[in-house]
């Protein structure tokens, strides 16, 4: 039976088939969920279907890996830092198991009528026979995740004896009908996923040799030979990032792939998966305008934290900081809307200062960075974003300048000079925000020469942002206070201050 056929068995007539006798007449092949999974994936990519939609930036590296791991009916390992959707992969798996599988009616451990496990089954079918009542499993209940923490124990994934059941049932503790499985043994003929494996301490660790490899399972004394039919996901950060434990080398050997998983490799990958994992939450979209330099600015506070001398490279920098940085954005501009009472705004770069709780609780500093303390080391990430697309988009300054030559900033940096000073509040209605930059002439000269496609929406982001550019390299000061900044000549702000 192909595997198109087969689906469409389990579409149509699975309500049919009542017994074993009704599974025989259909001709249902019997497959372990490894080559399930297998026959599945080659008809996708025979038929150019991909699972892998949501995934961005693993096209090239990590989708292959995985695809040759299923073909070779691996145990899988997906190894990388935090927030870097390994567990989403995972998930995304369920997507090539069938739609239904049949299984005796009553099994704890969805036993497979063609080749019962547990004492249940066997026995259900040899008292029934063909008349064994049948039911189906949907692919959506053949998922199980646990994620390891030290205090998992072996009856919490392989079992234990049960006192109830062996009181219940009048039996002594040397039958093994008192046992009672554990989610392994449960997560038969499933996809099972353990997160943070490094975590789980090593005689735990131990516990899962046998069934990855022979199939044994030692419960109170009892000695279980149970055939289990499993694909093992297993997720971890590198060992060296993690103090809590490590992945012991007996159980290395016996998964099969290990495959390494990495960050957004540029700006525009990024983009689309902070857009896409904040899509479902975003309410906002219809009233606030986010500019594209907005979203650039954002991803690029994430790589440079990715590369900071202050940030533990080895604890990575998660993709939910750019998230939840967006998501506080989004709010920042929304408690402008309300305050206003106006009905639509545009992100500000002033806004950008709303989102240093996000990147405190993300990022684990090492011994300089605590030193100078999180808020700085936040603070100091959006500046160097700033920095590193202001030179992508205009001019480049350079730290020594010759005397006497013309620089494209002069005209700008001299109108701040003869200015007493330039203030942007940070609830002012987007019209005035507008009108405030619009009256530096300059200003709009440059950003007119240098980035003349901008959209007219993004405009007064872009203004806003090259004057936090020439803050950065010293040609303009920028004194932030709560109610907005204040943006003047360098000198003009050294008179101010004596």
């Amino acid at each position: 039976m192909s595997l198109i056929e087969k689906k469409e068995l389990n579409k149509m007539n699975y309500q049919k088939i009542k017994t074993l006798k009704d599974l025989k007449k259909s001709g249902y092949t019997q497959l372990t969920i490894k080559d399930e999974l297998r026959k599945n994936l080659i008809h996708n990519i025979e038929n150019e279907i991909n699972i892998f939609q949501e995934i961005h930036g693993y096209q090239e590296t990590v989708i292959p890996e995985l695809e040759r791991a299923i073909l070779s009916r691996h145990n899988i390992n997906l190894l990388g830092l935090r927030g870097q959707a390994k567990t989403k992969i995972a998930r995304l798996l369920i997507q090539l198991l069938d739609e239904y599988i049949p299984f005796v009616e009553g099994s704890e451990i969805y036993d497979d009528p063609f080749s019962p496990l547990s004492r249940f089954g066997i026995e259900k079918i040899k008292e029934l026979g063909d008349h064994t009542p049948i039911s189906w499993l949907h692919r959506s209940d053949r998922f199980a995740e646990k994620l390891a923490t030290p205090d998992v124990t072996v009856a919490d994934l392989i079992g234990d004896i049960d006192p109830i059941k062996a009181a219940n049932l009048k039996l002594s503790y040397a039958d093994d009908r008192v046992i009672h499985y554990g989610m392994i043994p449960r997560a038969n003929r499933c996809i099972f996923v353990i997160n943070e494996l490094p975590d789980l301490q090593a005689r735990i660790q131990v516990s899962l040799f046998n069934i990855l490899q022979e199939g044994d399972m030692q419960i109170r004394g009892f000695k279980l030979r149970l055939n289990l039919d499993i694909q093992f996901i297993f997720t971890a950060n590198p060992e060296d990032y993690t103090n809590r434990g490590s992945i012991v080398t007996p159980l290395k050997d016996r998964i099969g792939s290990q495959i390494l998983t990495h960050y957004p490799r540029d700006l525009e990958i990024a983009k689309k998966i902070t857009f896409q994992e904040i899509s479902s939450s975003y309410s906002q979209k219809n009233n606030i305008h986010i500019p594209e330099l907005a979203k650039t600015l954002l991803e690029q506070i994430s790589f440079e934290a990715r590369k900071s001398e202050f940030v533990d490279e080895k604890s990575g920098v998660s993709a939910r900081l750019s998230i939840t940085a967006l998501e506080n954005l989004l709010s920042r501009a929304e408690q402008r809307l309300i305050r206003s009472g106006a009905r639509n705004t545009t992100l500000r770069l002033s806004d950008f200062n709303s989102i240093i709780p996000s990147i405190t609780g993300k990022i684990e500093l090492v011994y300089e960075g605590e030193q100078e303390g999180a808020e700085f080391v936040a603070n100091q990430l959006i500046e160097n974003a700033v920095k590193t697309l202001f030179n992508q988009l205009f001019p480049k300054i350079e730290k020594l300048e010759k005397k006497n030559i013309e620089s494209p900033y002069d005209e700008l940096v001299n109108w701040f000079f003869n200015e007493s000073g330039f203030e942007i509040l940070n609830d002012i209605l987007d019209e005035d925000y507008q009108n405030k930059l619009m009256s530096i002439g300059p200003l709009n000269n440059l950003v007119r020469k240098y980035q003349p496609e901008t959209p007219k929406k993004d405009l007064s982001f872009l203004k806003e942002f090259v004057l936090w550019g020439l803050v950065q390299f010293k040609k303009l000061s920028k004194v932030q206070y709560n109610q907005g900044i204040q943006i003047q000549d360098p000198y003009g702000n050294y008179i101010n201050n004596i």
